[in-house]
C-alpha cells in the first residue's frame, strides 16, 4: 500500500510540474502537428493519403506518441497538435471533412477521430517523460455547420440566444468581424457569443478541466481576433497556463493589442512573417530594411517580444518552398527566428521541403518524406541544440542570452545583421549561387577575437573596429557567429565538455552586451527535494 502511495504521489509531482506559464515557454521551441498527416499505425498503407481529397488519411494521437523521437532528436522541446475537440463527421461538404480539427462539433467531448481520452493521456505522458511540453489548439469562436440555420442542439452551446445572427463579415470593422461568421454559406461557422455570461462561464469551465485532465501545457487558441479582446484574461486564467493566440493580418497594432494583462500571454508573430518573406523570399522584394522596421515597432508596441511565436509556415499559409525557389532563402529566414527575440515554431514538413500552396495543398502527409534527415531538418538540429545551450548555460538574471533584447547591427541590399546577447547572426537573400558579394558586420567585440560560425563550423577572426566581414563566394549560406570560447561544453564544432573550471570568455570591447553566467541548478535542486520528500513519505 506504502509502495502504491509512494507511486502515485511521484506521478502527481510529475504531472503537477507541467502547468507551463509564459515564462516557462519563452525557452522553448515548438514543433506544430496537424494530428492526421503525422504519422500512420504501422503496416497501414503509405500511399493513400491525397491531401486534394481533403478527408482523413489516419493519423492520431498514438502515432504522434509513437514517433516523438523524430521530433525529439531535432531539439523540439514542445509539440503543437490539431484541436482535440470532437469534430463534424456527417456527410462530405463542400470543403471535404474535418481532417484538420478546426471545425468543432461538441467542443466539450474528445475527437474520436485522434483516439481516446487514454491515447491522449498516454501522448501527454510521454511528452513529459521526455521533458516536452503539449500545446493543444482551441477553437473558442465557433463551431462548424453545413447551413446558416443549424440545429444548435449538437453543439456544446445548444441554445440559439448563445450564439451571434448570422451575417456576413464586414472586413475591417472590428465589431463585424468579432459578432459575425466566419466561413461562407457552404460551410458556415456559426460565432459563439462570448459575452454571453453563461457562454463565458461554461467555456472557463471545459478549458480548466481539459488542461487539468489531460495535463496540457500551453494553448494556441484559434481566430482570437475574432473573440472580443476581454474574453480572453478569464478564459487563460481559468486555464492556468500559457496562452498564444492567431491574430491574422500584418496590422502590428492590432496585433499587440492582443499581447497583455488585458488579452493574451502572446501571439503568433504574422507581422515578422510578412517581414520576411518580403526579405528573403526568391523572387520577391528582398527588402531586408523591413525586418528593422518590424523590429523596431514591435519593441514599443508589444508588451513582451521575447513570447511571439515566430514562423515562416502554417495551415493557413503557402508552404516556404512554394512561394521560393531557393532553399537558402528559407534556411536563413529559419535563423532569424531561432536567432532572434521569440518562441520558433516550425509547421511540420517544412524540414523536408514540402512545397504545398495554400490548405488543403499545405497539409500533406509527412511519412511521404520517410522523415528524411535533411538539410533543413539538420539545420534546425543544430539551431535548437545552440539555443538550448545557451538557455541552460546562462543566468537568469536581466542579461542572459534568452531576456536579451534583440539589435540590428548591419542592413544592406543583400542581407541583414541581427545580435542577440553574444550571438551576432549574418542573414543573406542572394540565394544559393556564389555570388561576389560581401558584408561588414560592425560589432561591439574588440580585434583578433576567435570567433565560430556555429552552422559551418568555420572560423572568423574580428577585424579592426569590431568589424567581420562575411563572404559569399560559396553561396548565401546563413552565419551565426559567436566567440569560439562560448562554445566550450556545448558539443558544437568539436567543443568538449570541460572536466573542471571555467575557460576565460572572449573580451568584448567596452560597453557591450553580457557575462556568461554558471549552469543554473534549479532542475536538480527540485529533482533532490522530490526525492527527500518521498523518502519522508516512505517512512511514514
Amino acid at each position: 500500500m506504502r509502495a502504491f502511495f509512494n507511486a502515485a504521489v511521484t506521478f502527481a509531482l510529475l504531472r503537477s510540474a507541467y502547468a507551463a506559464t509564459a515564462e516557462q515557454w519563452r525557452g522553448r521551441s515548438i514543433y506544430q502537428i496537424i494530428t492526421d498527416r503525422f504519422a500512420l499505425p504501422e503496416g497501414a498503407d503509405l500511399t493513400k493519403c491525397d491531401p486534394g481529397a481533403q478527408t482523413w488519411c489516419g493519423g492520431t494521437w498514438n502515432t504522434i506518441r509513437e514517433n516523438l523521437d523524430y521530433v525529439q532528436n531535432a531539439g523540439f522541446s514542445a509539440i503543437w497538435i490539431s484541436p482535440v475537440s470532437q469534430n463534424y463527421d456527417g456527410p462530405r461538404s463542400a470543403y471535404g471533412d474535418a481532417y484538420h480539427g478546426y471545425w468543432i462539433a461538441d467542443a466539450s467531448k474528445l475527437n474520436d477521430r485522434f483516439g481516446t481520452a487514454d491515447d491522449l493521456k498516454a501522448l501527454s505522458d510521454e511528452l513529459h517523460k521526455r521533458g516536452m511540453y503539449l500545446m493543444v489548439d482551441v477553437v473558442v469562436n465557433n463551431v462548424m455547420a453545413t447551413s446558416t440555420t443549424p440545429d444548435y442542439s449538437q453543439y456544446m452551446f445548444k441554445d440559439k440566444s448563445q450564439y451571434h445572427p448570422y451575417c456576413p463579415i464586414d472586413w475591417g470593422n472590428t465589431t463585424s468581424e468579432q459578432n459575425c461568421w466566419l466561413g461562407d454559406e457552404k460551410v458556415p461557422l456559426p460565432d459563439v457569443n462570448t459575452q454571453d455570461p453563461t457562454v463565458v462561464s461554461a467555456y472557463n469551465d471545459w478549458i480548466k478541466n481539459l488542461v487539468s485532465e489531460f495535463n496540457i501545457d500551453g494553448l494556441r487558441i484559434d481566430a482570437a481576433k475574432h473573440v472580443n479582446r476581454d474574453f480572453w484574461p478569464g478564459f487563460c486564467k481559468a486555464a492556468g497556463v500559457f496562452c498564444i493566440g492567431e491574430v491574422f493580418g500584418d496590422d502590428i497594432d492590432q496585433a499587440a493589442s492582443f499581447q497583455g494583462p488585458d488579452a493574451l500571454d502572446s501571439i503568433l508573430n504574422y507581422p515578422m512573417y510578412s517581414a520576411l518573406t518580403e526579405a528573403f523570399a526568391i523572387p520577391g522584394q528582398l527588402n531586408t530594411s523591413v525586418i528593422t522596421d518590424t523590429i523596431s515597432k514591435y519593441r514599443t508596441k508589444f508588451k513582451d517580444p521575447g513570447l511571439l511565436g515566430n514562423f515562416i509556415e502554417n495551415q493557413d499559409l503557402p508552404r516556404w518552398a512554394n512561394m521560393s525557389v531557393d532553399p537558402q532563402s528559407m534556411y536563413n529566414a529559419m535563423v532569424f527566428n531561432f536567432m532572434s527575440d521569440g518562441i520558433p515554431v516550425v509547421y511540420y514538413g517544412q524540414e523536408q521541403g514540402f512545397h504545398g500552396n495554400a490548405d488543403p495543398w499545405n497539409r500533406e502527409p509527412l511519412w511521404t518524406s520517410g522523415y528524411k534527415n535533411t538539410t533543413a531538418y539538420q539545420i534546425i538540429t543544430t539551431l535548437n541544440k545552440f539555443r538550448n545551450f545557451l538557455i541552460n548555460s546562462t543566468s537568469s538574471s536581466d542579461k542572459d542570452w534568452l531576456h536579451s533584447s534583440t539589435e540590428v547591427l548591419t542592413t544592406s541590399e543583400h542581407g541583414i545583421a541581427i545580435m542577440k546577447g553574444d550571438v551576432v547572426s549574418v542573414l543573406t537573400n542572394i540565394g544559393s549561387p556564389p555570388a561576389n558579394v560581401s558584408m561588414a558586420v560592425y560589432t561591439p567585440y574588440s580585434n583578433s577575437l576567435a570567433m565560430t560560425d556555429v552552422l559551418s563550423c568555420s572560423q572568423y577572426v574580428v577585424g579592426s573596429n569590431g568589424t567581420l566581414s562575411v563572404e559569399y563566394t560559396q553561396g548565401g549560406m546563413a552565419k551565426v557567429i559567436v566567440p569560439t570560447t562560448l562554445l566550450q561544453n556545448s558539443g558544437i564544432c568539436g567543443s568538449v565538455t570541460a572536466v573542471s573550471g571555467e575557460q576565460p570568455l572572449g573580451q568584448l570591447a567596452s560597453g557591450a552586451f553580457f557575462e556568461l553566467r554558471k549552469p543554473a541548478l534549479y532542475s536538480s535542486y527540485f529533482v533532490l527535494f522530490g526525492l527527500s520528500f518521498l523518502g519522508v513519505l516512505a517512512s511514514w
